[in-house]
This record gives C-alpha cells, structure tokens and sequence, in this order.
C-alpha cells in the first residue's frame, strides 16, 4: 500500500451569513399625517407603511386600502380621504356616493377597487380589471376619471358606458 501525502492547495473556503434583504421605499400619500417617502423592513405591508407615516388622519377612509397588501419597493399607497357632504336626505359619503334623482347610488372608485369590484362596470371583464389594477400601481392613483382612458382596452365607448359609476375619490381636486 502506498500512501500519499501532500499540502493543501489554494484557500480553505469561507461561509459567509446571507446577505440582508434591502430595506422597501415606498411613497405614501393622502390622508395621513405625515406623507412622503418611508424606508420599511423588506416583508412589511400597507398597515406598517400607514403606522410610520404617523398613522390615519381623521378623515380617512381606510375601508377603501388594503392594508394587508405586501409592500414592494417604490410603490405608492394612496389613502382616500372621507369627504363629508350635506344632501337633501341626509349625510352622503362624497368618495364612495353619487346622488342621482333622489337615490344615492354607490360608485366605484377606481383608485382603490378591487378586481371584483372593477367587473361590476359596464363593459369591464377581467382582463381590463387587471389592466385597470396594473396601470394604477405602476403609475400611481388616477387624477381624473378621464384618466382611466390610459388603460389599454378602455377608449371613448367604453368610457362612456362608465363614467357615471366611477370616481377617483378623495384624490387632491376631486
């Protein structure tokens, strides 16, 4: 038997910890105290984006934000505010409500709706839905109810079709 020796070559491999995950900057804005850009542990969601911009004003409309959404870094969390207005029969919620004749009508918002809740509009199917929910958060909130034209799919007739049942509720000017 012949055994043979010899000294090691090259350099003894050395582990290293796992890299940390980079910090998620997200942008919010609307109804809370303190807007703007805030830097959130990778994993966070809506609600802890919501608590470190100082938390709800009391004119927010939470209902209208999914707070358990998982942020993802450089997206906007827009927070709708609750405009309150008087009308002939009462205390109407200007964000979520249209008066038409004397029945209050529920419009949906197309800042914060949901897939179903898109599916609900004349004309809308699930692939617009999802292009409607796409634009919104590659491009922020929309301004103007017009706006909703710059999703591929939705043109002048279809519009036409919609324009009274939506809203852009409690966005700056509305």
């Amino acid at each position: 038997m012949i055994l043979i020796i010899s000294r090691p070559r090259g350099e003894s491999i050395r582990l290293l910890p796992p890299p940390t995950p980079a910090p998620v900057i997200v942008h919010v804005a609307g109804a809370v105290r303190e807007p703007g850009l805030h830097s959130l542990p990778n994993g966070s969601r809506v609600k802890d984006a919501i608590e470190k911009s100082g938390g709800l004003k009391d004119s927010a409309n939470p209902d209208l934000v999914n707070l358990a959404m998982p942020l993802e870094d450089g997206m906007q969390i827009w927070v709708p505010a609750l405009e309150i207005h008087q009308e002939n029969d009462g205390i109407v919620d200007k964000a979520t409500r249209s008066n038409t004749g004397d029945q209050n009508v529920a419009l949906v918002n197309i800042n914060t709706a949901s897939q179903d809740e898109l599916e609900t509009l004349s004309g809308i199917g699930p692939v617009i839905a999802n292009a409607i929910i796409q634009f919104r958060l590659e491009n922020g909130p929309f301004k103007a109810i017009e706006d909703i034209q710059s999703v591929s799919g939705i043109g002048p007739v279809t519009f036409d079709k919609i324009k009274s049942s939506i809203t852009v509720g409690g966005y700056p000017g509305d």
